[in-house]
């Protein structure tokens, strides 16, 4: 009990802190990771609208791509999101968000070590496992099913007012790092009641960031999952599936499309493991890894370079395909298993 307490007393401390950096903060800069989600923006751009109405100069960034992903542009209602060669060198105010390692920022991630040595804040808000604990003030719960929820907790503390484009931006964030709110607690529950009463329209929301893609997406699928491969005896004898995406199937497609691929290869009933593999060019690979409720995926990421949580986690690595698939298959062997 008294670890518990003592847990929730720091992220008390450590969002009381960042709020009074960011309440006093003149010109403040928010960075998504690298191909920013719903969550990663979503929780920039709810903050950023905070500031911004108080004031503030609020710029939101992200190191790749050079668009806002197609999905996501209707969230900045403020036109807050500028390219990466806008971002100030040496930004006086940094909040990174959703970003467990500062190497998630990509091309941008110069500019934590540029804020710090020039005597700036660099505000950590994430929910990630194992969170390198880069930055100045860490707001990190890795108790959370998504960092816009405590982003929620830094805006109550700040005052702000839930209006409809904030509460939008944290919806879909929620519904999407939750994957429809199947892995939630009922506390939960309760703030995405709050952010419906704010207004958000849900039916609409969700649409627009998870059951929309390009005609494109179809051809896309049809050939990935003729080739996708079920291996019932691997993952501790729990099942792995898996499917590759290559290059010149998504060409004229955006990475969002992609990430849609892995929730269709993760519904094969006889496989606790999911992965997709996708090229990025030649013997350079994206990895996405899902596993249903036993077999702790983020430990296989790790193992591989990369990292994530229990159920859902990812990777890049360099390598022919069967070596990438050799290496998951290893350390699926050696994943803890979950109670489930």
């Amino acid at each position: 009990m008294g670890g518990l307490t003592g847990e929730a007393n720091r992220l008390s401390d450590a969002v009381e802190a960042a709020a009074g950096k960011l309440a006093t903060a003149s010109d403040v800069t928010l960075l998504g990771h690298v191909n920013p989600d719903a969550d990663a923006l979503g929780s920039a751009l709810a903050l950023g609208r905070a500031l911004h109405r108080r004031g503030a100069t609020v710029r939101v960034s992200f190191g790749h791509p050079e668009e806002t992903p197609r999905s996501l542009r209707e969230l900045d209602v403020d036109g807050l999101v500028v390219p990466a060669s806008e971002v100030p060198a040496v930004p006086p105010v940094l909040v990174a968000c959703d970003s467990g390692s500062v190497e998630r920022l990509g091309s941008l991630s110069d500019r934590v070590d540029a804020s710090i040595a020039a005597g700036g804040d660099v505000i950590v808000v994430d929910h990630h496992e194992g969170n390198t604990c880069y930055g100045t003030v860490r707001v990190v719960d890795e108790t959370a099913e998504a960092t816009v929820l405590i982003v929620l907790r830094l805006l109550d503390e700040l005052g702000a007012e839930l209006d409809l484009p904030i509460a939008r931006c944290l919806y879909a964030g929620l519904v999407t790092d939750t994957r429809s709110f199947r892995y939630v607690r009922p506390e939960t529950h309760r703030v995405a009641e709050r952010l419906l009463a704010a207004g958000v329209d849900p039916d609409a929301t969700t649409r627009k960031l998870m059951d929309t893609h390009p005609f494109g997406f179809l051809g896309m699928l049809s050939s990935v999952l003729g080739g996708a491969e079920l291996e019932p005896d691997q993952a501790q004898g729990l099942g792995f599936v898996h499917a590759t995406v290559r290059r010149e199937q998504y060409e004229g497609l955006q990475n969002e499309d992609l990430d849609s691929v892995i929730d269709i290869i993760r519904t094969a009933d006889e496989a606790e493991v999911a992965a997709v593999l996708k090229e990025i060019e030649t013997d350079h690979w994206s990895v996405s890894l899902r596993a249903d409720s036993r077999v702790h995926v983020g430990h296989v990421a790790t193992a591989c370079g990369g990292g994530g949580h229990r159920l859902a986690a990812g990777f890049t690595a360099r390598g022919d395909e069967e070596s990438i698939l050799a290496a998951i298959r290893k350390a699926l062997e050696a994943a803890p298993l979950l109670d489930g």
